[in-house]
């Protein structure tokens, strides 16, 4: 297949039809053997009309604080209206709380602690330039979601961030790999790189609450406050400067599906719209609370409901089975993730888990229910805040100076002590800031909901083989150390210096 990389005109872009010459490789896969004995393989489905584009837009360190949420701060109009066309989640949730575990299950559909892709910037032999001497590499023996999209004849790009924990090239993923952000698909950028008529499965990253450079327009005298941050000018100013990154992803969103419209495929192109996990304040970004984990989701396109929310149980993991689902190919049977269009899904609970993130050593799980979240805190030595990557900024020097003081409340407090418990238990329908902690609750009906909850990880642990109760190698923890130098401060460095 020759992939044409200069910019062709828009009217070539059209959706796919039955019969073209691609769809003889999709027949070849599916006649190759047994699909199902191999679950490498994908297994197409070629007796269909059209299929139809699958794009990913996902943003970095985002919380659903968007109007077709209900969030009336601000107004995200090209948000809404993509709702509008597809389907709300209310109650989608990412796997961890930070990028490379979180992008490592997105892209294989399976949990990262079952492919020992759990601990943040692990399995890297160059990062940020510097090459480590010894690394421990994590080599799959399954396919990611755009290697299965490739055999089956689509084509796969990704305009930036991937951070998979485990070995990959970006030849083997994808037709094109760009740099962070939405380029007007123009000159191979984008899907414009493909052969006419051709399918696409396509990554646009975008930097979301990482953007330094959205401009002001959230007055922060404006903003609430979470009860577990102190009411204080910072934090005013970090929450109002979140709002004005989510402003500034529904214009990029309303550019892409502009230039979807100008190409002619909007029409045959589902869009979900994502984000990897919640905001870069503390108790969001890496840990397991719901400013963590609960993130935006919208999925809308050819085949998807128009106008609904949904408010049952979805995981980070089913986006890839889902998207594979809607372009006709076969679920393997290896993916855990399910598709969430499927009349028989259903999720009773939903698991994230927290590992070392840079060099902050730490193991934590979460289950999460239609009412109830439940949290295991493994290392109850340490405190929640640790030293990490972001103790120099002044929302870390704020908050620590005022619990030295003696100015934050017991909510507030809690986080920033030095006492962590062994569980959490929260009433998220009657407590959904999981402020009241109730593992010690003398209610029947709590303490019936803490002993099922300890079974589902229990079990959870053994059934999907969670590599997180193993310690790391020495060789993965001599790269974390060669990467962060004397940062790395837990004991379990000492042995490797």
């Amino acid at each position: 297949m020759i992939i044409v990389h200069q910019r062709k005109s828009r009217a070539l872009s059209a959706p796919v039809r039955k019969g073209l010459p691609w769809i003889a490789a999709l027949m070849a896969i599916a006649l190759t053997g047994n699909i199902h004995a191999n679950s490498h393989a994908p297994q197409p489905t070629v007796d269909k009309d059209q299929h139809p584009n699958i794009l990913w837009v996902c943003l970095e360190d985002t919380n659903p604080w968007m109007s077709c949420y209900g969030d009336d701060v601000i107004e995200t109009p090209n948000i809404d209206r993509l709702a509008a066309r597809g389907v709300r989640f209310d109650r989608a949730y990412m796997t961890a709380g930070v990028c490379s575990p979180t992008r490592s299950a997105l892209i294989t559909g399976m949990y990262q602690t079952t492919i020992g892709a759990h601990e943040h910037y692990s399995s890297f032999k160059v990062w940020r330039g510097n090459t480590m001497e010894t690394w421990d590499p994590n080599h799959l023996g399954i396919r990611t979601i755009p290697e299965i999209f490739k055999a089956a004849g689509y084509y796969t790009f990704n305009e930036g961030k991937n951070h998979y924990n485990f070995v990959f090239t970006n030849e083997d993923l994808y037709d094109r790999k760009g740099g962070n952000g939405f380029k007007g698909a123009e000159d191979g950028s984008g899907w414009s790189g493909r052969e006419a008529n051709q399918p696409f499965f396509g990554q646009i990253q975008l930097r979301g609450g990482k953007r330094g450079d959205a401009a002001q327009q959230v007055d922060p005298d404006e903003v609430p406050v979470p009860p577990y941050y102190p009411d204080h000018p910072v934090y005013r100013k970090e929450i109002a400067h979140h709002y004005d990154t989510i402003l500034k992803m529904d214009e990029i969103l309303g550019r892409i599906i502009t230039n979807l419209k100008e190409d002619g495929l909007y029409e045959n192109t589902v869009v979900f719209f994502f984000s990897d996990h919640g905001m870069r304040l503390p108790r969001h970004k890496q840990f397991l609370y719901e400013g963590g984990i609960n993130v935006p989701l919208v999925v809308a396109g050819p085949g998807i409901a128009n106008g609904k929310a949904r408010k049952d149980l979805v995981s980070g993991i089913d986006l890839g089975a889902t998207s594979l689902a809607l372009a006709g190919i076969d679920i393997p049977r290896h993916m855990q993730g399910k598709n969430m269009f499927a009349k028989d899904f259903h999720r009773d609970y939903v698991i994230a888990a927290r590992d070392r993130c840079d060099y902050t050593l730490d193991r934590i799980r979460a289950v999460v229910t239609k009412r109830y979240k439940y949290l295991r805190n493994f290392m109850t030595d340490r405190p929640y805040l640790q030293p990490q990557y972001r103790d120099g900024q002044d929302y870390m020097k704020v908050l620590k100076r005022l619990y030295e003081q003696g100015e934050l409340n017991a909510v507030q407090s809690r986080f920033v002590s030095n006492h962590r418990p062994a569980e959490e238990l929260y009433d998220l329908k009657k407590d959904p800031h999981e402020t009241r902690n109730l593992v010690d609750s003398s209610k029947r009906k709590h303490a019936m909901a803490l002993g099922r909850l300890r079974s589902i990880l229990h079990r959870w642990i053994i059934e999907t083989d969670d590599r997180g109760r193993f310690p790391e190698s020495d060789a993965a923890l001599k790269a974390v150390v060669d990467r962060w130098g004397k940062k790395a401060v837990n004991p379990e460095y000492d042995r490797v210096r």
